[in-house]
């Protein structure tokens, strides 16, 4: 990570300028002052206990200005040992930061003859942290790179009015709903919906870690300062019998707050209050360190979490996604989950927070505003933290006698082997209370118009006396797997789909319409190879038709992206 902001020099007739200092820098470079950049963190908190070998580098000096040659030019050393030299602001030439922003790179779904690969199994996808950053990219006038928009969290970012399941011994029911597909008059919308049970009374006690990164490149507003408001507003929600733990790291991690009970905010405020940023990034030694916080506070039946916050930027000691990885996988068997959530610009890992979310069995959101921190923090802390299923995997299994093609729309990154849905060791995603996950399917029946794969030339044909399709009524097969959240044994939930919906699609679908304009839309800023000529114009009336009552104002929100979108000029019209 950066331990300071952006800085050059430039030489200009025969004079020298440094450049990229704070405000009150540049100020008093004007008033033919020297200045020194001063970045320090702070690991003490009000009654807190830090590692004796963490403390010492997580504090930096106050640098000494650096000395200037006859000629006036700053003599070389570090970007911090010096400030700004009086130009004139004409002359002045400024370099902007390389953008370093990480994201995995996603080969979109393709689509698939059933007669050729008739089953198609993922993993259920939770996480919502792609939305939100793509709301940060229109809202600053930017496209989003395509690999930074995952369709199906852009999906689930929104709630859908699914029926719940009644008790944890199910604890959740499955919805499917079929419609024409928006873009495409000759296939079909094949919605799967799953809501999570939201248990009734209070949430089981909690001991929670907060894991802050407090290196330099965490100094933005919208970085350190942010996270800070929005863990302030969390600890507004804690309970006596809940705990709160906080551990930082930037060159060294150390420990700020040993287990606290919730009701001490002043407290917990106070070690917040403290938090300053700069230095390197030791990452992985600070999930070490947090791990060891979560268990010293265990609450046996409890909700035992990490909540990692950090821009992603690893720079110092193990770096390393595999790993990072690793360690993340061997510390989740002791019943701590990991919560990511991403902050800031210009140097995002999103890479990074997605995977170690996914392999530390938590779910990974991007604060983008306080008010998104609100929403992960306060509105849907249950959701975010209290996990009611995990190794949740879907599986459907189309009837070639019915179905000739499908495209499953986003879930690239949680694509399984067929085979790895009976396997119980292998990982896959949770789902919170209250959550709801939604999967679309685009399918071609046969003899549809325009199917987009041409038959086999040299492909096997039916002989003449080949026996009757088998189960015509069904054209497709759900199966779904999970564990309970202590459990280490799956169970099944199968459900057949019958034939006889397509006679009588649904003419509409408010929550399948609503996730059709969201599943166009991401698909629209990733290219929009499957949408033929949809536009944005199509997209936001179909938003608008199936807006609802939006009590939170998101589907109102997700509409004005659209038309900016649209006026960004993103993908054509």
């Amino acid at each position: 990570m950066k331990t300071s902001k952006w800085a050059g020099l430039v030489m200009i007739a025969g004079s020298a300028m440094v450049f990229g200092c704070s405000k009150d820098t540049e100020q008093a470079a004007n008033s033919n002052g020297k200045s020194k950049a001063v970045v320090t963190a702070s690991t003490q908190g009000a009654g807190s206990t830090t590692q004796a070998d963490a403390a010492a580098p997580m504090a930096a000096e106050t640098p000494a200005a650096a000395p200037a040659s006859s000629s006036g030019a700053v003599t070389p050393g570090s970007v911090e040992d010096f400030c700004c030299t009086l130009m004139p602001p004409q002359q002045q030439t400024a370099i902007p930061p390389a953008n370093t922003e990480n994201y995995l790179p996603i080969d979109e779904n393709p689509v698939k003859q059933v007669a050729e690969a008739p089953v198609s199994t993922f993993s259920v996808d939770v996480d919502s942290g792609s939305y939100a950053n793509v709301r940060r990219f229109i809202l600053n006038g930017q496209r989003p790179p395509q690999d930074a928009v995952r369709v199906e969290e852009m999906i689930n970012y929104f709630a859908y009015d699914y029926p719940a399941a009644d008790d944890l011994a199910t604890p959740f029911r499955t919805t499917t709903h079929i419609v024409k597909t928006p873009w495409n008059p000759d296939s079909y919308l094949l919605e799967i919906g799953i809501k999570g049970y939201q248990p009734k009374g209070e949430r089981p006690p909690a001991n929670l870690v907060f894991l802050i990164d407090v290196s330099g490149s965490m100094e933005d507003a919208d970085k350190l300062p942010l996270l800070k408001s929005g863990l302030r507003m969390l600890a507004g929600r804690l309970r006596p019998e809940d705990k709160v733990s906080i551990v930082v790291y930037a060159g060294a991690a150390g420990v700020v707050l040993e287990p606290t009970a919730g009701t001490e905010r002043g407290k917990i405020e106070s070690a917040l209050d403290q938090l300053q940023a700069g230095g390197s990034t030791a990452g992985g030694e600070g999930i070490q360190l947090a791990y060891a916080m979560a268990r010293k506070g265990l609450i046996e039946g409890g909700i035992n979490r990490i909540i990692l916050a950090t821009d992603g930027d690893f720079n110092v000691g193990v770096t390393d996604i595999d790993q990072l990885k690793t360690m993340i996988e061997e510390n989740r068997k002791s019943g701590i989950a990991l919560t990511t959530l991403g902050f800031g610009e210009g140097n995002y890992n999103d890479a990074l927070m997605e995977q170690i979310a996914d392999v530390g069995n938590g779910n990974y959101g991007y604060v983008d505003s306080l008010k998104e921190a609100k929403r992960l923090l306060v509105d849907q802390l249950d959701a975010t933290i209290q996990t009611i299923a995990k190794d949740v995997k879907v599986q459907v299994e189309f009837n070639p006698a019915v179905v000739a093609e499908y495209r499953l729309i986003g879930y690239e990154n949680r694509a399984l082997k067929r085979e790895d849905f009976n396997n119980d060791q292998k990982d896959a995603g949770e789902i919170g209370a209250g959550h709801t996950v939604t999967a679309l399917y685009e399918i071609a029946l046969k003899g549809a118009k325009g199917l987009v794969v041409d038959p086999l030339r040299y492909g096997d044909q039916p002989a003449p006396t080949a026996a009757p399709a088998v189960k015509p009524e069904e054209f497709a097969f759900l199966r779904l797997r999970y564990k309970a959240p202590d459990g280490d044994t799956s169970k099944l939930i199968e459900t057949p789909l019958a034939t006889a919906r397509f006679d009588k699609p649904e003419s509409a679908n408010a929550e399948l319409d609503f996730a059709a304009a969201v599943a166009a839309f991401g698909q629209k800023l990733r290219g929009g190879d499957h949408l033929k000529n949809y536009s944005y114009d199509q997209i936001a009336e179909l938003a608008k038709a199936a807006r609802g009552s939006d009590e939170d104002g998101t589907r109102a929100e997700f509409i004005d992206l659209v038309e900016l979108a649209k006026a960004l000029g993103s993908s054509g019209g």
